[in-house]
């Protein structure tokens, strides 16, 4: 199965360690990151896709961040 996440975070140092992390963990980018204005938080907030291969079937209530 390919499992797919979404990382967001404020535009601050915290982004980079989080999709870091999960390079570590097996994850790969998927695409390019994407970066974009708040108005309700008055902040820039980044996103990038990350996708890894795992065994198994799909089920909803894999929790995505401990694969």
């Amino acid at each position: 199965m390919k499992a797919y996440r979404l990382l967001t975070e404020d535009d601050t140092s915290a982004f980079c360690h989080k999709v870091t992390e999960a390079l570590s963990k097996g994850w790969e980018l998927y695409g390019s990151p994407a970066y974009g204005f708040d108005q309700t938080t008055g902040r820039m907030r980044c996103a990038q896709a990350v996708v890894k291969d795992v065994e198994g079937s799909y089920r909803p209530e894999i929790k995505l961040g401990l694969l």
